[in-house]
């Protein structure tokens, strides 16, 4: 049986590994006390009757992290705001110390014999709450009489920051005939990955070491920010994360929940778990998205784009955490000028804290809104000016002879085709003939829309200074890969071996790849940003090199020959004059025996390598084609079609797989899920039952397809994938519903258009 993914064996005949898969000997469990208010002074905090209850071992509060020295969850970069300014941080303690900020906030956490006597402990944690009003909004946030979060953040503003020239936009505004303006809402929204958050710590006294198991995105990330709130010495941790079941942003760092059973297990010499319910992640782990832009374009007479600028909200949530600041500054301002040539640029976004949850990385992390912010922005100014969208775009795009180009905010773009990927989506979407569709849908009493979004983003660049992997050959040929990259579902296992088996002549099968060994000292990047494949890829494609450099002396011994006349194809040392050969396989296999390389306990072949990649733009054109039922309000996806241009692609099944998955995350956000706290900072949308993910009908007709530029920044020449599904999705879904609005005279509407919200906004319109 031929497997389309090495991982799948395993992932759907329940053999896979997860975190709460793993028990320890003697392990004890985690219950942690959560705050129900939005804002609240603690005025006291008594554990006595917790900890004198049976089978409970330890009660931790702000006081014992403040005694281990622990300081807060990890706030992001600094980052420079308007002249000079330095965002201004409210950073979140292990443990509220003196004040809660959003419900859900880690009060205290109880450690007992089983996880039952845990729950019934923790209710006995009496915490004394002084209520404070509280703003739920970033509207609320700034107004002049808001309640102050932070002493050290004066009016709930974290930053303001700005990219670009607003001179240069201010005068293309005023010498312009033509301008509109578009305010979006990117709603809150929560990950909620398949496997929940899970982590079990052990304490190695012997060895000195605390090994974490934990789902994450990368071994070296997760080292670091538990080095950094606990004061441990990075060498000290071993992190343990075989298979995940879904990131899209959340594993991407050391939480309190993390520093917080690190302190249990060493102070304990137990080994402590802790598996979170659906209900409390929903209130305690970060939000994604959050982000609210006003976009206004200038168009000269000859339909020509003259300036784009945004004004930004972006809601934080209570505390700096994580990227949230990197992603409504960085994010939302390096492609802001989307695949156009616009002359002048700018932005400005404003940072606020709220009673809420803290915003984070979700998929995307910016780039999916400012793509949507741009494609209805285009697409908004088409229809007020009665302008053909699809010539619109054509008449505006970077052409394929500018590239490299460079934006008016900066940003260099290596290569695109844009025109070309745009003509490939149009024809496979059949986008001629879709106003026969329409009359034929407007006979059956449906609303009929198309959209367009053409995507540019930014891949990551990474925040280790180099990518290195090393591989280990067996006695029977097996080939087994290393890297500090960790899979959460994209198919690492099956894109690393495939780049291998196709350099070295060595079936996948054979191959091995393990994520964050304890035993191999590599630098490298996580699985954010969407660079795992080009930049981890783009190592083991040296790697490649290095083993047959590596072999070509052995292969010159084994046929008798000089290695200048040995040639290597297809798997195969070939001597130049056909007088025999070796496959490397056969050559690994016979250089695993101790006669071969004696004295020696390592394979002669193994080694490593590494390299240095960047950032590049993945780009595509996505066209959604949608139908409204006017009598409830149901929208339809009736066909959905996407051409990526993502580079060399390796792996046609995984990017397909990675493209539905994320157009699917981008239609959740525009149908369904949505975050909402009421004005009191509650949480409304704490479970299942109010948080609507998308369903297996939501997306039935999807045609996906490729059209290759390749990028000279890295080895493969390949972009990344992971996010342009939702980048793409996003714009194209909405541009599609509000054509279907258009038609029948009705105006936009923001996301998420659930039934019962188009139903009363198309009944304004009869």
């Amino acid at each position: 049986m031929t497997l389309m993914r090495h991982e799948d064996l395993r992932l759907i005949t329940g053999t896979g590994k997860f975190t709460a898969d793993w028990n320890l000997q003697n392990q004890c469990y985690a219950v942690f006390v959560r705050s129900p208010h939005a804002h609240a002074r603690v005025t006291g905090i008594n554990c006595e009757a917790a900890a004198a209850t049976a089978k409970v071992l330890l009660v931790l509060t702000a006081a014992d992290v403040t005694a281990a020295r622990m300081q807060s969850v990890p706030s992001g970069p600094e980052i420079k705001g308007i002249d000079g300014a330095i965002i201004k941080k409210g950073t979140m303690p292990v443990l509220a110390i003196d004040r809660v900020r959003f419900v859900g906030q880690p009060v205290a956490v109880v450690i007992a014999e089983t996880a039952g006597a845990a729950q019934d402990a923790s209710e006995l944690v009496e915490v004394q709450y002084e209520p404070l009003p509280a703003v739920a909004s970033v509207e609320d946030a700034l107004q002049s009489d808001a309640p102050q979060l932070h002493p050290g953040v004066p009016g709930n503003e974290s930053l303001r920051f700005e990219s670009g020239d607003l001179e240069a936009v201010d005068k293309a505004f005023s010498q312009s005939e033509r301008t509109a303006t578009l305010r979006i809402d990117s709603q809150r929204l929560y990950g909620a990955p398949l496997e929940p958050k899970a982590i079990t710590v052990a304490h190695d006294a012997g060895r000195g070491i605390t090994v974490v198991h934990t789902p994450t995105q990368g071994v070296l990330g997760m080292k670091a920010g538990l080095s950094s709130i606990s004061g441990i010495p990075v060498e000290e941790f071993e992190i343990v994360s075989e298979d995940v079941g879904g990131s899209f942003g959340l594993r991407g760092g050391a939480s309190a929940e993390h520093a917080l059973l690190v302190l249990a297990a060493r102070q304990l010499q137990r080994p402590v778990k802790w598996v979170a319910t659906r209900s409390e992640l929903f209130a305690g782990e970060w939000h994604g998205r959050g982000l609210t832009l006003e976009g206004s374009i200038a168009i000269d007479h000859d339909d020509k784009i003259a300036a784009i600028k945004f004004h930004d909200t972006v809601d934080l949530g209570a505390y700096n955490c994580f990227f949230g600041g990197f992603i409504g500054t960085n994010n939302l301002s390096v492609t802001m000028g989307g695949a156009y040539q616009v002359p002048a640029l700018y932005m400005q976004s404003r940072l606020v804290l709220t009673n809420t949850a803290p915003v984070s990385a979700y998929r995307g992390a910016g780039r999916p809104d400012i793509a949507f912010g741009i494609e209805r922005l285009i697409d908004h100014a088409a229809t007020t000016f009665k302008l053909d969208p699809v010539e619109f775009r054509r008449k505006n795009f970077v052409p394929q002879n500018a590239f490299p180009y460079t934006t008016a905010n900066g940003t260099v773009y290596d290569c695109g085709d844009f025109h070309s990927v745009l003509d490939k989506a149009l024809s496979q979407a059949g986008y001629d003939t879709f106003e026969q569709r329409r009359a034929a849908a407007k006979q059956d009493g449906k609303i009929r829309g198309i959209g367009i979004g053409y995507y540019v983003e930014k891949s990551g660049a990474g925040g280790a200074p180099k990518d290195q992997v090393s591989c280990e050959f067996s006695a029977d040929g097996t080939l087994t890969l290393h890297a500090v990259t960790g899979p959460s579902g994209q198919g690492h296992e099956t894109a690393f071996a495939q780049i291998m088996g196709d350099g070295l002549g060595i079936d996948p099968l054979q191959i091995i790849y393990r994520a964050g060994s304890a035993d191999q000292s590599l630098v490298g990047n996580g699985t954010g940003g969407s660079r795992s494949l080009y930049g981890t890829g783009s190592a083991f494609k040296n790697l490649i090199d290095e083993i047959i450099n590596r072999a070509l002396p052995h292969a010159a011994r084994v046929l008798n020959a000089n290695a200048e006349d040995i040639t290597f194809s297809d798997g195969q040392f070939m001597v130049r004059n056909g007088a025999g050969g070796i496959s490397l396989f056969a050559l690994s296999k016979r250089l695993s025996e101790p006669q071969q390389h004696p004295g020696s306990q390592e394979h002669p072949l193994n080694c490593t390598a590494e390299t240095v990649t960047g950032a590049n733009y993945p780009n595509g054109c996505h066209i959604a084609e949608v139908e409204i039922d006017p009598e409830t309000g149901v929208t339809d996806i009736i066909a959905y079609n996407a051409v990526d241009d993502l580079g060399n692609v390796i792996s046609p099944e995984l990017v397909r797989g990675q493209v539905h998955g994320g157009v699917v995350q981008g239609a959740g956000q525009a149908f369904s899920e949505a975050i909402v706290y009421d004005d009191n900072g509650q949480l409304l949308t704490g479970s299942f039952m109010d948080y609507a993910m998308p369903r297996a009908g939501t997306l039935l007709n999807v045609e996906t397809d490729t059209f290759a530029v390749p990028t000279e920044l890295n080895e493969l020449g390949s972009k990344g994938v992971g996010e342009s599904g939702c980048s793409g999705s996003l714009p194209c879904i909405s541009n599609a519903v509000m054509n279907a609005f258009a038609s029948v005279g009705a105006g936009p509407l923001s996301m998420p258009y659930t039934p019962a919200r188009v139903w009363k906004h198309l009944q304004k319109h009869q």
